[in-house]
């Protein structure tokens, strides 16, 4: 029965406790003994505090009996938060050996979203040092691996979130993505990881100002994203840039019939993994199946985008890195050093020039859409990379020809550049070496809702046909 809770729906949860057949103690007791006993195999987190998650589980089972306040949106739903954004009473370390680990004196917005939801909040899971690689390991929090192949990578930097719910160890994680960290895990581990439109979700100031820079959910099942993305998004007053009204996305199964999907297998530039391609176009057949029409477009772009994108997070991303970590530069991961020296080459006549490319990718982006309601690509080129791979030294090949390390296997990062698209990675199978791919579902600027239809009957159809996704029959713990 421990193991049917943990990876029991949350919205299924939900429901049983209001019924009162289920209670918030048990499920909160099962969670948390499975992430003290997946640790040592994948070490999801970086931080547990079961004292404080029993506590607000027993708050919440009174609620549901009907003892003071109403239950919340979340009430008793055990949720892993990321270590990139802080609460009050916990650490937060970013991955890093440079930090103050001490206990933090204030919750940031996006974290605030789960507190006044009433969720239950496990603890915080690992990232690579500041967020800064595809993998999530560091010299602070060790290696984090894959449920699926502990071999594997289970993604990064939001490796720790998905790795929680692929092993049973949480019901949703938060995630942040500003160049593939929410999809790239969610694809690694076959779960599902949104990416809103920028502003419909609170992001922690300097951040919020950064246009590739979202917060969002992971989960395991398209209608547990959308609680989540519910709880998650609106305005906050810590963040000035949150879109108002609140949008509230609906979870409706709806026929896709008429619905127009364009696909593209590379974005007109990646390498790809003949499985992952394999994979894509068995999903492709699910959105046929489903009655959609579904067609092959050309994108004129090319790997100017990702040197464009480099530029951007180096002139951004490195210099918080460098700041974070000045004066302790020997304490750093290789990888981290990797990218702040990118920053220290950018110059503003390089970031402005970047800026441009973006622009102009929109304008093309747009130009294709104009035919269609939906866009389709892969979520990485490959299944996974080993777990312990470092973009600073390491070399990544695909199909025998050598690729960018830091960014040659995420065609996410395209669209942290066209930031006002929603975009939802969704799983499209497992390769031979029993790691889940996925793909990318992408709407118009704005169009939450055609993002989460298009996954809701997708992810029926997939059910229907092929069964579920799930690591449970194959990770030994």
């Amino acid at each position: 029965m421990g193991d049917d809770l943990c990876y029991m729906s949350a919205v299924e949860a939900l429901t049983r406790f209001k019924r009162r057949d289920l209670s918030p103690v048990e499920m909160t007791q099962a969670t948390l003994a499975r992430a003290e006993a997946t640790q040592d195999t994948i070490n999801a987190y970086a931080f547990l505090d079961g004292a404080r998650a029993m506590d607000a589980a027993r708050e919440a089972e009174a609620r549901y009996m009907g003892q003071g306040v109403a239950p919340r949106t979340l009430e008793g739903i055990c949720v892993a938060l990321k270590d990139a954004g802080s609460l009050e009473g916990w650490p937060t370390t970013y991955g890093s050996l440079t930090t103050d680990a001490a206990p933090r004196t204030s919750t940031t917005a996006e974290n605030d979203t789960m507190v006044q939801a009433g969720a239950t909040l496990l603890g915080s899971t690992r990232t690579p040092e500041f967020s800064g690689a595809l993998t999530t390991h560091s010299r602070a929090g060790g290696v984090t691996r894959n449920p699926w192949n502990t071999a594997l990578t289970p993604g990064g930097s939001s490796g720790g979130a998905a790795a929680s719910l692929a092993a049973g160890a949480a019901a949703l994680a938060m995630g942040s993505d500003i160049g593939g960290s929410i999809r790239a895990p969610a694809s690694c581990c076959g779960v599902v990881g949104y990416k809103p439109p920028k502003g419909r979700n609170p992001v922690t100031p300097p951040f919020n100002l950064d246009y590739f820079c979202h917060t969002g959910p992971l989960a395991r099942s398209v209608a547990d994203t959308i609680l989540m993305q519910n709880a998650m998004c609106g305005p906050h007053p810590a963040d000035v840039t949150t879109l108002r009204p609140k949008l509230h996305v609906t979870s409706e199964i709806k026929s896709l019939k008429g619905l127009r999907v364009a696909y593209s297998m590379d974005l007109g530039f990646f390498e790809i993994d003949p499985e992952v391609v394999e994979n894509t176009l068995r999903a492709l057949e699910v959105f046929r199946a489903c009655g959609a029409t579904v067609e092959e477009v050309s994108l004129p772009w090319d790997w100017s985008v990702m040197d464009a994108a480099k530029t951007h997070l180096g002139h951004i991303f490195s210099s918080w890195m460098a700041a974070e970590s000045r004066g302790k530069a020997d304490l750093l991961c290789p990888y981290t050093q990797t990218w702040i020296d990118i920053g220290t080459a950018s110059t503003a006549a390089d970031f402005y020039g970047a800026l441009g490319v973006a622009g102009r990718m929109g304008q093309s982006f747009a130009a294709v859409m104009s035919d269609y309601d939906l866009f389709v690509c892969p979520t990485t080129a490959l299944p996974a990379v080993p777990a312990e791979f470092d973009h600073s030294r390491d070399v990544l090949e695909i199909n025998g020809r050598v690729v960018d390390p830091v960014l040659g296997w995420a065609l996410t990062v395209p669209f942290n550049m066209l930031s006002s698209h929603p975009v939802l990675s969704m799983p499209s199978g497992v390769a031979g070496n029993n790691c889940p791919t996925g793909i990318q579902i992408v709407a118009r600027p704005y169009h939450d809702q055609q993002v989460f239809d298009a996954a809701l009957a997708y992810e029926a159809e997939l059910m229907f046909t092929q069964g579920s996704l799930q690591p449970l029959s194959i990770i030994s713990i």
